[in-house]
């Protein structure tokens, strides 16, 4: 393994007083293409810790997206672990698996994926839902996490309804309305015009700030990168320390 890679797994003299949260140990990610093995994470390393704001940099196909879907145990590592507060992810059954995603995960994408039937306030109540928590609670939930991005008077909105960075933010709201401890966004302003990417950034920073929610943000944002306190390059299936700029 490069110093660079060994230091992007490493902690910082702030993180170590900080408990650790997820850790990925030597993960690769393998395709195969018409009999072809494509590699596409190959001994990758990483250690977040509780509070951390990480974005992960990197040219288009690097990969960024499917070492985020492997984080988050969307997809099995060919090889490798992953843990999230010392469970190994992968070693749990399907039912334990989902509950963590549920519980403990918030997903952003770039495309928002909002369900077009439904309001804002329905979309976000959706994980507590499935979660089966009662659905006052749930409403409530999901009204005060709208109010904080932004959004109290657009409950009854559908998708089709709101503006592009309005469904971004019932995006976010949704990945966490049960608080989750982690929040993993793939390219989330990617779609977005400058001044509503940073409505949506200063979102992050407050989720961050405010509810304690970590953050791993792949992006092509330098104006967002340099928002984080680390950044991270991915390249040739390994993660490299950046200098925020």
């Amino acid at each position: 393994m490069s110093d660079g890679a060994a230091s992007a797994a490493g902690p910082t003299l702030a993180a170590a007083a900080r408990p650790m949260l997820l850790e990925a140990r030597g993960l690769d990610k393998d395709f195969y293409d018409a009999g072809r093995r494509i590699q596409v994470l190959h001994g990758l390393e990483l250690e977040v810790f509780r509070g951390d704001r990480i974005a992960v940099i990197g040219q288009s196909g690097v990969g960024k997206s499917t070492m985020l879907h492997v984080l988050g145990s969307l997809e099995a590592p060919t090889a490798g672990k992953v843990f999230f507060e010392g469970q190994d992810l992968f070693a749990l059954d399907p039912s334990a698996l989902a509950e963590f995603r549920n519980r403990k995960l918030g997903f952003v994408f770039q495309f928002h994926y909002l369900l077009a039937d439904f309001t804002a306030l329905e979309n976000v109540m959706m994980p507590a839902l499935i979660a089966r928590i009662a659905d006052s609670e749930a409403r409530l939930s999901a009204e005060q996490v709208l109010e904080m991005v932004g959004l109290k008077d657009k409950f009854n909105r559908r998708p089709a309804e709101l503006s592009g960075g309005e469904q971004q933010r019932v995006a976010v709201a949704r990945a966490v309305a049960l608080r989750p401890s982690l929040v993993l966004a793939d390219e989330p302003t990617g779609n977005l015009d400058p001044h509503t990417a940073d409505e949506v950034h200063e979102l992050f920073d407050r989720l961050n700030r405010e509810l304690g929610i970590t953050l791993v943000i792949a992006t092509h944002n330098q104006r967002l990168a340099r928002r984080m306190n680390r950044v991270l390059l991915l390249k040739e299936g390994r993660l490299f320390d950046e200098p925020i700029v």
